[in-house]
């Protein structure tokens, strides 16, 4: 039997949380949601926004607190979901699909060279542990930006810098940037294959009071119907409440996995940069060989893998190599792996020799 791709990472005790909201005879939206929305937005920076059942809910409410027009345009990368599609069709806006940059996220190049079609927002999704290293070009295109923590939630860069002292003593100095640093609003699913889980659900934070009090406007109407339970909300609180025990897990992992990786004939999708700590959501490689073929002989030597950009916009212009010239290995042959904190040491090894012997 295959390695499987996804497990939440959920212990028995994460439940007693659950049990007790039950106990409590408060099982809708009510205390629980409230603390781990405060729980979340404090993590990432941010002060307030909602929580909500679905993830779809919460981009349409994010894009409906920027007052768009019916007919505007957003920017979003060609590795985003197709969901982002559906949902701006349904709001009357239109998609600009600009390419990504050597690390699968959005291109700001692109992106300033499609200004003149006069987008009105930036829907800035990052791919599996992906973060800018910077967030001073994303501001100056001069859009308001909704970014997508999904797949990087807890990704972290360290920006070292050398310095002396009087005494001409040296020292390293460390700006460390956070996935969520760049957005205006800053948006999260939590489903069961995400670094924090609720078992579904998602949240929209910022720290732009005015923001807040539109993204809670726009769900007032549909309010309790489409907030997120407390039953789900007291798993998140749990998970946030050892993050970093998880993040610290998952990297190490995705660190041997990176291992093997520089054996093999493949590259890896993402940054390789020392500085860069990734979350360890999944491990995605980019094959010489076609995808199904590694993919075939993972799952001969008990390793489930699978094609990593299949639910993306990219996967209808697998042939526009045009127009998405640096994403488009990305969407034609990259492949992801199972990577979570309760894979076990032969496991680690079996996904480990898997991926050494790819080409």
């Amino acid at each position: 039997m295959a390695i499987r791709f996804y497990k939440p990472a959920l212990y028995r005790k994460d439940m007693d949380a659950v049990l007790q909201t039950m106990v409590d005879e408060k099982i809708g939206p009510g205390e629980r949601k409230k603390e781990f929305l405060k729980s979340f937005a404090s993590y990432i920076g941010k002060k307030d926004g909602i929580a909500l059942r679905s993830y779809p809910d919460v981009i349409s409410s994010s894009l409906e607190a920027l007052e768009l027009n019916e007919g505007d345009s957003v920017i979003v990368s060609v590795l985003s979901p197709r969901i982002y599609l559906d949902i701006l069709k349904r709001l009357g806006l239109k998609a600009i699909i600009i390419d990504t940059d050597e690390n699968g996220l959005p291109s700001v190049e692109d992106a300033a060279r499609h200004l003149d079609e006069n987008p009105k927002a930036f829907l800035y999704y990052e791919p599996i542990c992906q973060i800018p290293d910077s967030s001073e070009a994303i501001k100056e295109l001069g859009l308001p930006v909704i970014e997508d923590i999904s797949q990087s939630f807890g990704s972290s860069f360290s920006d070292v810098k050398e310095s002396s002292t009087e005494d001409d003593v040296q020292k390293e100095e460390s700006n460390v940037i956070h996935a969520g640093s760049c957005g205006d609003i800053v948006i999260s699913e939590f489903e069961e294959n995400g670094v924090i889980s609720t078992g579904g659900g998602a949240a929209a934070v910022t720290s732009d009071d005015a923001l807040a009090e539109k993204l809670r406007k726009s769900v007032a109407a549909l309010s309790p119907y489409i907030d997120l339970p407390d039953m789900n909300a007291a798993l998140g609180i749990v998970q946030l409440s050892k993050a970093e025990v998880l993040l610290e897990r998952r990297f190490s992992i995705y660190r041997t996995f990176m291992q093997a990786q520089q054996k093999s004939g493949t590259k890896l999708f993402g940054s390789s940069s020392p500085f860069f700590r990734a979350n360890g959501y999944s491990f995605s490689v980019i094959v010489e060989t076609k995808p199904d073929e590694a993919i075939a002989f993972s799952q001969k030597h008990g390793v489930s893998s699978k094609r990593t950009f299949t639910s993306s916009i990219g996967a209808r212009y697998q042939d526009r190599y045009d127009r998405f010239p640096n994403a488009i290995s990305a969407i034609t042959r990259a492949i992801s792996f199972p990577l979570y904190p309760f894979l076990s040491k032969n496991e680690i090894e079996s996904i480990q020799r898997v991926i050494s012997h790819l080409g």
